[in-house]
């Protein structure tokens, strides 16, 4: 960091008055349901982002072009929370071990696995994501917060379609050996 004295704004953590006219109570609630989610559709960027790295075999176009493609829209979809996190007065959470502390979802580790294991794990955490992002759709629109959860809700369309996505892929026609024991 430079020399120069330093000001902080706004403290993490903290949540101040929005230009939406939350009352604070309510925001501070809703700002930790979104930074909850924010840092568990970053752990889940990371993770695809990870895969897409990494993938080989059979169908490797399709499934580099698929994780691709849902670790940009995972990324649009924190931009989105943390930008919304930012107009209810708070923080929006940041950082890898921040992100990681505040993730419902676990860090995969850094470890490459074959297609199948990757893509069960990109199933398992799209899977945390939507219970997640469901219950704070529950408690925005509780809390009088009907822009989060329409904001929510849309989220959670595209996240359940990759996780029909992904089920699709680990069907047993596909990247699958067959036994015949």
């Amino acid at each position: 960091m430079s020399q120069q004295q330093q000001h902080v704004r706004q403290g993490a953590g903290t949540v101040e008055p929005n230009p939406v006219r939350l009352d604070a109570e309510k925001a501070e609630q809703i700002v930790g349901a979104l930074n909850t989610d924010l840092a568990a559709t970053y752990v889940v960027y990371h993770q695809l982002r990870k895969h897409h790295w990494n993938v080989a075999g059979a169908q490797y176009r399709d499934l580099h072009l698929f994780l691709g493609e849902a670790a940009e829209e995972a990324e649009a979809n924190a931009d989105e929370l943390a930008e919304r996190v930012q107009a209810l007065g708070g923080v929006p959470v940041s950082g890898p071990a921040a992100l990681e502390r505040h993730s419902p979802i676990p860090f995969e580790g850094e470890d490459v696995y074959d297609v199948r294991t990757a893509l069960g794990n990109d199933l398992e955490a799209y899977g945390d994501l939507v219970e997640s992002v469901s219950s704070h759709i529950e408690l925005v629109e509780s809390l009088g917060d009907h822009a989060t959860g329409h904001i929510l809700r849309e989220q959670l369309v595209g996240i359940e379609e990759r996780a029909h996505e992904l089920d699709h892929f680990l069907a047993h026609d596909s990247l699958t050996l067959w036994s015949s024991g």
